[in-house]
């Protein structure tokens, strides 16, 4: 089947299998290796990506099922050059430890801030309660997303790259 879908803002189209999971058709088809492959069963969230602005664990989403919507992967988070502050917030506070965990975690932590710019430590670690981290014990993960809800993006950079 043929799938036109735009992923971090570049429109293309693939023939893909009507079985292929979205995770391969960004990591195989498309050769953007940040989303990572955990667990094929949508329990680790580490393949988590946005389909139209939403949070989808793309291990259990069909690549046929994005067609014609917009994919937004961890690589689209930075813009023009520029990381989002939830990457920032991950380099400053260590929110990482092996790192595979790490392209969804910010994918959630952006969503919950989009949706909630200030949210409590209980509402961040309800936020990512559909991720696993086998590392770290959320510590830095929940600092990394609170230390981006301090450090929003300027509206100046934003009508820069708008």
């Amino acid at each position: 089947m043929q799938v036109t879908v735009t992923v971090n803002g570049q429109e293309v189209t693939r023939d893909v299998e009507p079985r292929t999971l979205l995770v391969h058709f960004i990591r195989d088809d498309l050769l953007m290796r940040g989303t990572h492959w955990g667990c094929d069963t949508s329990n680790c969230g580490a393949c988590t990506v946005w389909v139209d602005d939403e949070p989808v664990k793309s291990c259990t989403y069909l690549a046929v099922q994005a067609d014609g919507k917009s994919i937004t992967t961890v690589e689209g988070l930075e813009k023009n050059g520029e990381l989002d502050p939830i990457q920032k917030g991950f380099m400053e506070c260590h929110g990482l430890q092996c790192g595979y965990c790490t392209p969804g975690m910010m994918m959630v932590g952006r969503a919950l801030l989009d949706k909630n710019p200030h949210p409590s430590e209980a509402e961040i670690r309800e936020g990512i309660s559909g991720n696993i981290c086998r590392c770290t014990g959320y510590k830095n993960i929940v600092a990394s997303i609170q230390w981006a809800a301090e450090h929003p993006v300027s509206t100046e950079a934003s009508e820069v790259t708008a």
